[in-house]
């Protein structure tokens, strides 16, 4: 089982500290999250919550998360990076391309790309991206920035997605891994049919079991590696790890700076040296 830290709403500087705490406490990965800007009148629903009312607002920092990646991969040894998750569709398909393989370079191959369709309509407009075909444009663009990522000569003429061979650099010595996040159908199947893992967030145990139940069903009689990271709302503990490593899943996104007793950075930092000693050590 591997044991990621997820940071939201934090700023740059701390955020950085808390990647080399949790770098130096023994955590497998950090997670970082995605939006362009908050819009003053916002009438997209939040689909997170039941009244559609988003749990952030205009004083939310959003650092651009392939910059912050970039930040925290250059002062970290060992630990990985993912973003939970990058709206991919806000953006044309080479700015993609070149942020996140750059990131892998920075970082010695220490990144992934968590992917998501996108909720914020007022995103895909303010950036000129069609909002209704977000989830076929991401179905395309998914396997060509894997084809992009090898450094090789690329030339596609898709439906969304047109151009002659084109080559970018730097690239990193190994694949970019994509995970897809969301629990729809159709997220579900872009998981399993285009992904090389499924990002779950905010779950009680029997719906992620139940999720989880339906990852196993479609991809029945496959031997192919595939990631399941998943956010539980329980108390994270060996017997729980086990549990849940039993049925395939590969990680759990956890967040002892975010429960920390106190807002500064130091208290952050403690709660995550405290989660390392007293779950970790001992679900390992």
């Amino acid at each position: 089982m591997k044991f990621w830290q997820v940071l939201p709403f934090m700023q740059p500087r701390d955020a950085i500290e808390l990647a080399v705490a949790s770098d130096e406490a023994g955590l497998d990965g950090v997670t970082v999250p995605d939006h362009l800007f908050y819009p003053r009148h916002l009438k997209s629903p939040y689909p997170y919550s039941k009244d559609g009312t988003p749990g952030f607002d205009e004083k939310t920092p959003w650092p651009d998360p392939w910059a912050l990646i970039s930040a925290m991969a250059a002062r970290t040894k060992t630990i990985r990076f993912t973003t939970n998750i990058y709206i991919a569709p806000a953006r044309d398909l080479f700015t993609v391309a070149k942020l996140v393989s750059t990131a892998a370079v920075i970082s010695n191959d220490r990144v992934a790309l968590g992917v998501g369709a996108g909720w914020m309509r007022e995103e895909f407009e303010q950036t000129g991206q069609d909002f209704d075909s977000r989830g076929k444009r991401l179905n395309e663009m998914m396997p060509v920035l894997k084809q992009l990522w090898t450094g090789d000569w690329v030339e596609h003429h898709g439906t969304y997605y047109d151009f002659d061979a084109v080559k970018i650099a730097p690239t990193p010595d190994e694949p970019i891994p994509i995970w897809v996040g969301g629990h729809s159908t159709a997220a579900l199947r872009r998981a399993v049919d285009l992904a090389d893992g499924w990002i779950g967030v905010d779950y009680r145990i029997e719906a992620a079991e139940e999720v989880i139940a339906k990852i196993a069903k479609v991809r029945a009689g496959r031997t192919d590696p595939f990631e399941v990271i998943l956010a539980l709302w329980a108390n994270i503990d060996a017997d729980l790890c086990r549990r849940f490593e039993d049925q395939g899943v590969t990680g759990l996104l956890c967040a002892p700076a975010m429960l920390a007793n106190g807002d500064g950075l130091q208290a952050k930092i403690d709660a995550t040296r405290r989660f390392a000693d007293e779950v970790i050590a001992f679900a390992r």
